[in-house]
């Protein structure tokens, strides 16, 4: 099996044809230039030791010496054997809300883009452990089911924002609900929720979900974001710039709050922890380290290919092919020079 580590640099290909064109009008104007000099009966006369056999023999070593350095780049590789390996660790569904609030800026950018860059920290420190992502606001829906897939847990989380969920509203209940449900108990793993919120406006019976999920032996942990006191909610056009702020029925400035005792609260039935966000530190990342004392299981196996590096192929002929060029000068050889003749090469 036959693979490139990296090719995302083969693209650097597409170069060579435009150095090639360079080349050629560079040239192209040389001539020009030496031709309005003298005339071109003359330039042999005027440079009798030039061989644009030999100029062009050293543009095309030095072509083929940087196709092989994007190749070696690339890094081939090869696959030698395959492999099955034992999956272990934990699962952790993160409920992430997505209602308007978490637009507010007390935590900077906002705190939507703060939960979602911790997320994304945690993302790739993952190694083994399974993450699923539930995003709610006046309903909870999965953005993706538990997964090793790190690189797609990423894409998908970069598409999240307060339009992913249209119903307004804050449903802590309903994403705990869902995470419960959506947990995989083929293999007895050790399985956490993290709910990320400003814990404001919630909606359905909190305690029977945090009941619900403890009775399965789920630990829940809470972050809360935002402050105590209010701030208001901006509102943006679609181009992203702020039109003002959100407005109730009656005109007045919305505020939002953070809920901190409801947060306080789950987290402590839930057997976990209540971390209040910050500008400054990663939450989720604390909470992390705290389940990295929990026991791994194994959940699954799967089949590794072994690849071993060949770029080295592609690199020795291209230093070799660079230091040919480097020693091969552009004047004329006799020893060739009635051949070049002949062949009409000069």
């Amino acid at each position: 099996m036959f693979r490139f580590a990296h090719p995302e640099y083969l693209y650097a290909l597409y170069l060579i044809p435009v150095l090639i064109g360079i080349f050629w009008l560079v040239n192209r104007k040389r001539k020009k230039v030496l031709e309005s000099f003298a005339d071109k009966k003359l330039h042999k006369i005027l440079l009798p030791s030039f061989s644009s056999f030999k100029e062009k023999t050293k543009l095309g070593l030095v072509l083929l010496a940087i196709m092989f350095l994007i190749v070696a780049a690339a890094d081939p590789q090869v696959g030698t054997k395959v492999e099955e390996v034992k999956q272990a660790g934990i699962d952790v569904y993160i409920c992430l809300d997505v209602s308007l609030s978490m637009q507010a800026q007390d935590i900077k950018p906002s705190r939507l883009e703060k939960a979602k860059y911790e997320i994304a920290n945690l993302i790739n420190k993952l190694h083994g452990d399974r993450i699923g992502l539930i995003v709610f606001a006046g309903e909870a829906y999965v953005q993706f089911p538990l997964t090793t897939d790190y690189s797609a847990a990423n894409l998908f989380l970069n598409a999240v924002d307060v339009n992913s969920v249209p119903e307004p509203g804050t449903a802590i209940a309903s994403a705990i609900e869902l995470a419960t449900k959506s947990f995989d108990y083929k293999f007895n793993t050790q399985r956490v929720i993290v709910v990320i919120t400003d814990g404001e406006d919630h909606q359905g019976d909190i305690d029977k979900a945090v009941a619900g999920a403890t009775d399965k032996g789920i630990k829940i942990y809470t972050i809360g974001l935002g402050s105590p006191d209010g701030v208001p909610i901006p509102v943006f056009n679609d181009k992203g710039q702020q039109t003002g702020f959100k407005l109730d029925s009656n005109g007045n400035i919305v505020i939002t709050k953070l809920d901190e005792a409801t947060l306080q609260k789950i987290a402590s039935e839930g057997g976990g922890k209540y971390f209040r966000g910050s500008n400054n530190q990663d939450e989720l990342d604390l909470i992390y380290k705290d389940l990295s004392g929990f026991t791994k299981t194994e959940y699954g196996v799967k089949k590794v290919t072994d690849y071993e590096d060949r770029f080295y192929y592609f690199l020795a002929p291209a230093i070799l092919l660079l230091l040919l060029e480097y020693f091969l000068t552009e004047r004329k050889s006799p020893l060739f020079s009635k051949l070049n003749k002949k062949l009409g090469l000069e």
